[in-house]
């Protein structure tokens, strides 16, 4: 069932991609784990999706290592505390979720330990929403010069959550509004700032994501189904 829901999400970005012009290659298609065991993971990795995405840091870190021989490069999506940082910036493939300059200190004092510097994407609340985490889109400029001088990171792009709506057109303007941001920050001579992805849309809108520049999807119940309710 797994390898079977990734070759159609597979087939959908590369329609998305053609309606905007694009090459699929240019698109990761990241699925999120959260909830899911490992022996699904481990089923998704063998369908060929190479990326997993995390939410908790003791998930995670589980997982990587009931994971340790499948050839994962795992992404932390989810919100960060600053106290649990130092369990995965030793091999982390990316932090997506950076939104406070304490946060970002500490994964570059981590990253200096680990002798590696960390890609990170800047996390912005697109939609406004007080339920989300993130920057709002007029204070991430000022939020990156911050950074400035934090050499063990490396500010690789942004991130956010649409709007959850039944018609996946309402997070159009927010997807491009987050590009808008990336392409001023691309701008910007500074040396800790390399602007190369945009990750956004997940399963409900990954398409207009695609469309509106997305270098990244995080898909999760179209993939693994729907989560398990807590007891």
């Amino acid at each position: 069932m797994i390898s079977e829901n990734i070759a159609r999400i597979r087939q959908r970005m590369v329609v998305a991609c053609a309606r905007a012009g694009r090459d699929p290659s240019e698109v990761a298609l990241i699925a999120v784990s959260k909830t899911f065991p490992a022996d699904m993971v481990r089923d998704a990795v063998r369908a060929g999706v190479t990326d997993i995405g995390e939410n908790y840091v003791q998930e995670l870190v589980r997982k990587r290592a009931e994971l340790d021989q499948e050839p994962v490069r795992w992404h932390f999506i989810g919100h960060l505390q600053s106290n649990k940082a130092r369990h995965i910036t030793p091999w982390v493939h990316m932090i997506h979720s950076v939104d406070s300059p304490g946060l970002a200190r500490e994964i570059d004092r981590q990253g200096m330990r680990a002798g590696r510097v960390i890609d990170v994407l800047v996390e912005v609340n697109t939609t406004g929403e007080d339920t989300k985490f993130g920057l709002p889109a007029v204070q991430v400029a000022g939020f990156v010069r911050q950074l400035r001088g934090l050499d063990a990171i490396r500010v690789s792009g942004l991130m956010t959550i649409g709007p959850f709506l039944p018609d996946p057109e309402g997070s159009r303007p927010m997807f491009r509004r987050l590009r808008e941001l990336a392409r001023v920050l691309a701008e910007a001579e500074q040396p800790n700032v390399h602007i190369r992805h945009l990750s956004m849309g997940m399963t409900g809108d990954f398409e207009v994501a695609i469309e509106e520049g997305a270098t990244m999807v995080r898909v999760g119940t179209a993939i693994f189904g729907t989560r398990p309710k807590p007891l």
